[in-house]
């Protein structure tokens, strides 16, 4: 469980992390501390944040497969994982994460999809019922 914490922390950190250089650069541009010790990580953090939506969206997808797999422990909260998959879904849609979370699914099928078809053909009709559901 301390897994998940961890995963689940990334994306909000990393939105956090660009919260907090906006708001000092917008703010203390013209103090000599933050020209001295803040103003490169800040100039780093804002030319970065499409690493960091991408960085983000692996997590949320990554901690959506450790709910999965939590399923079969002994802290099993079928609810809970019902709801964060209906986030994820939510997310593949919505214009802000869309272009992320799209790429990342892509990601995803094109190295599963093969190992499906050559190893688990039985799989395939699974799959498709849930990719339906997916893009409804």
């Amino acid at each position: 469980m301390l897994k998940c914490v961890a995963v689940a922390l990334i994306p909000i950190l990393s939105r956090a992390l660009e919260h907090v250089a906006k708001f000092l650069r917008r703010n203390f541009s013209h103090s000599s501390l933050y020209r001295k010790y803040l103003e490169e990580p800040c100039v780093w953090v804002e030319s970065n944040t499409t690493t960091l939506n991408i960085l983000s969206s692996q997590a949320e997808i990554g901690l959506g497969f450790l709910l999965v797999l939590s399923l079969f422990s002994w802290q099993r909260n079928i609810i809970q994982t019902f709801m964060y998959w209906q986030l994820l879904k939510l997310m593949y849609n919505v214009p802000v994460t869309a272009g992320y979370h799209q790429s990342m699914w892509a990601k995803i099928g094109r190295t599963v999809d093969p190992l499906v078809h050559h190893y688990a053909p039985f799989l395939n009709k699974p799959i498709s019922a849930v990719r339906r559901w997916w893009l409804r």
